[in-house]
């Protein structure tokens, strides 16, 4: 019976391997993913094979005998592991998106192979040899531009993760990255894990101030837990922002504030260890490598180039908005005394409750009043249309492509010509299963096989929006058009590039050059030539006023010192942690704190944090690099004004900006490319202006930047 039982077994397992849909190109509409065939149980199997190929795709051409060239090794490079990525491409996304605890298992469990092949790679003195032996010859070899960028990017990958070291550096590196990868899966995992375990039960009584729509939401929350009359909050980002916003409740906006910075400080999935091993793993890696600092290191490829000229960026808008903001905290506190007829002193938990009242004193302005003509179906037409004025796209919902889940949607993207550009889902509502934020992804990025065929990408928008109640759609903010624009802006970058290679193509760029695309986007929200196209009141059909449309241009500006602010802490807590030269003795929390003392807005709060939950830097992309948000800012703001010059839907303008910067990918410098676009160097001035901190006629024309230094 035990033989007949391990049989059995063995074959169950040979034919869940031979029905595995990772092990070959999927057999779908535009080769999308099978998401009705994948399961949790077919990724770690798929992985360790993928890994398995992909190890035998170098080790092919570290043991082919011909001279190194070109082809045969840096774009065989390029091309290895293809059954690796076709399920790590849709393992990660999903990770984020529709996560749960067997998901975590298999991250966990497959993450230490993942970092021990990519080291392998790096740390292969047969490979490295043949990559510097056709870079050492790279003035003979006659390549185009796009093929000398991927051959530069290949050494420099090599250069900057060990392939010179020797000897015992060599293992210590291999043992380095695989613990960094184990810490940012940890810290990732922890953040999520908290989060769903907060639950703020509130009664009637509780609700003082809040819009109805939000009770709604709370009460049939409560309700799908079995708690009919009673009202459940959650820290989900859409949830937290409007109880902030909105409750009269001081003591429950207080106790709102301190669990939601205080997630992550202590207990059970406590991050502040955990933030700490991975600095000063960091840092142990980057002095391996010959740089004093992670910061020096992760910066020598970018257009930042170095943490001076990073903090050079971040001391001068510190600089030019710090009187702004005086004024701005000290115009609130004023009118929140005389709001409340005492005086009040401005708590991190007050913030967004009195701005949200002086804002709509001064412009009669509320993001409620204007939530009705952003139903989200229409954002939607609205934001496809943006690309079909500018760019030609055009989008048609596609049934026929399989979905991860039943809220999202797949739609098939073509050109003016009709010819295919590729596939975008939209996943807007938060689960329990999706982590926080707002985000985009692809399943598949752009290539050109070595058959010749452009495989089109297949990219993802993934957001967390108020979600439809039973007699209303989802109808978002201000803030939330906002932030699809952005995501959408990052989803069209990866959409139309055309390039030869999938590491240089779409959004594989310089990460402080990544964001101008989706910050560039951002700027028409207040453009009421495109809002007439789209917002209309969910009941009545009624266009958005003119008097709105008024309103929220002229509350753009307001709180921009308070926002430029708040981003510079944050930027300046990334590259504290990221600039240790020493093992760090410091209270994590007195570290943090001295940190951002210069652009401090508030005393610190006891119990507080920004770092444990800081996912972006510490278990995502952008470590020594959220900077990059400001650095691109200049840069979108200076892009989108020759927009305004010349009509924000002009054609030649819109033209110029689609072949040279969208279209582009990371194939050249990127300075290259925006001055290929804009005909010049960009200036801060044009976010100064946007921002209302000058105004155009005492802007400081000296002060620019060459496109590699700000």
């Amino acid at each position: 019976m035990k033989h007949f039982l391990s049989s059995i077994l063995i074959s169950t397992a040979i034919m869940a391997q031979a029905n595995n849909p990772f092990h070959a190109e999927f057999k779908t509409v535009h080769n999308t993913p099978p998401f009705n065939e994948i399961t949790n149980d077919l990724y770690e199997e798929a992985i360790t094979r993928g890994i398995e190929l992909a190890k035998a795709d170098i080790q092919a051409i570290v043991d082919n005998p011909d001279q190194p060239t070109f082809e045969n090794t840096i774009v065989a490079l390029e091309r290895s592991g293809e059954d690796l990525n076709r399920v790590l491409n849709v393992f990660f996304p999903l990770t984020s998106a529709l996560s749960d605890d067997r998901l975590m298992e298999i991250e966990t469990n497959v993450m230490p192979a993942l970092s021990d092949y990519s080291t392998s790679i790096v740390l292969n003195s047969g490979l490295w040899k043949r990559v510097k032996n056709v870079y050492d010859n790279r003035e003979s070899l006659n390549l185009d531009t796009e093929d000398m960028q991927l051959l530069q990017n290949t050494y420099d990958s090599f250069a900057l993760s060990g392939a010179n070291l020797e000897g015992d550096d060599r293992e210590r590196y291999r043992q380095l990255t695989s613990r960094l990868s184990d810490l940012t899966n940890r810290f990732g995992q922890n953040v999520l894990k908290e989060l769903n375990t907060y639950e703020i039960w509130l009664t009637a009584n509780d609700l003082a101030g809040l819009p109805q729509g939000a009770i709604d939401a709370a009460a049939l929350a409560a309700e799908e837990k079995g708690r009919k009359g009673e009202f459940l909050f959650t820290l989900d980002q859409p949830v937290y922002v409007q109880f902030m916003k909105y409750s009269a409740r001081p003591d429950l906006r207080e106790k709102m504030y301190r669990l939601y910075m205080g997630r992550n400080t202590n207990g059970q999935f406590s991050n502040v260890e955990v933030m700490k091993d991975i600095a000063e793993t960091r840092r142990q890696l980057a002095q391996l490598l010959g740089a004093k600092t992670y910061a020096e290191h992760s910066t020598r490829r970018t257009m930042a180039e170095n943490p001076a000229n990073v903090m050079d960026l971040l001391n001068r808008l510190r600089d030019a908005y710090r009187p702004a903001l005086d004024a701005e905290m000290a115009e609130l506190s004023e009118f929140a005394s005389r709001y409340e007829n005492r005086n009040v002193e401005i708590r991190p938990w007050d913030y967004s409750y009195y701005s949200n009242k002086l804002k709509n004193e001064k412009y009669s302005y509320d993001e409620e009043e204007m939530r009705p003509y952003f139903p989200l179906d229409s954002v939607v037409s609205g934001l496809f249309g943006l690309a079909t004025r500018l760019y030609g796209l055009n989008f048609n919902e596609n049934a026929d492509i399989q979905v991860y889940h039943p809220d999202v949607k797949a739609y098939d993207v073509t050109d003016r010509n009709g010819n295919f550009v590729g596939v975008i889902y939209t996943d807007f509502f938060p689960r329990a299963t999706k982590r926080a934020g707002a985000w985009m992804t692809a399943f598949r990025e752009q290539s050109v096989g070595v058959d010749g065929i452009d495989n089109r990408p297949q990219v993802t928008i993934v957001m967390n929006f108020t979600k439809p109640t039973a007699d209303k759609p989802s109808l978002l903010t201000p803030y939330e058009v906002e932030t699809f624009l952005h995501e959408f802006g990052h989803a069209l970058h990866g959409l139309v590039t055309q390039c030869k290679y999938q590491s240089l193509s779409g959004t594989n760029v310089y990460r402080d050059f990544v964001e101008l695309p989706s910050q560039f986007n951002e700027n028409y929200l207040t453009e009421k030539e495109f809002l007439d196209s789209f917002a209309r009141h969910y009941e009545t059909g009624e266009k958005i006023p003119q008097h709105l449309i008024d309103k929220l241009v002229a509350q753009s500006q307001y709180g921009a010192a308070y926002g430029c602010m708040r981003q510079l802490m944050f930027g300046m807590i990334d590259m504290a942690w990221h600039s240790i030269e020493e093992p760090m003795t410091e209270n994590a929390n007195e570290f943090e704190t001295e940190a951002y003392s210069s652009v401090a807005i508030f005393p610190p709060v006891e119990g507080t944090m920004v770092s444990p939950q800081f996912s972006h830097i510490f278990a995502g992309g952008y470590a020594a690099g959220y900077y990059s948000y400001k650095w691109a800012e200049v840069l979108d703001a200076d892009a989108f004004s020759m927009f305004k010059q010349n009509g924000i839907f002009d054609q030649a303008t819109a033209t110029s900006f689609l072949e040279n910067v969208l279209k582009r990918g990371g194939t050249e410098h990127p300075a290259v490319l925006y001055r290929r676009f804009r005909g010049q160097d960009p200036t801060i001035d044009a976010l100064l202006i946007r921002d209302g901190i000058k105004k155009p006629d005492t802007i400081d024309k000296t002060v620019r930047h060459s496109g590699e230094t700000l």
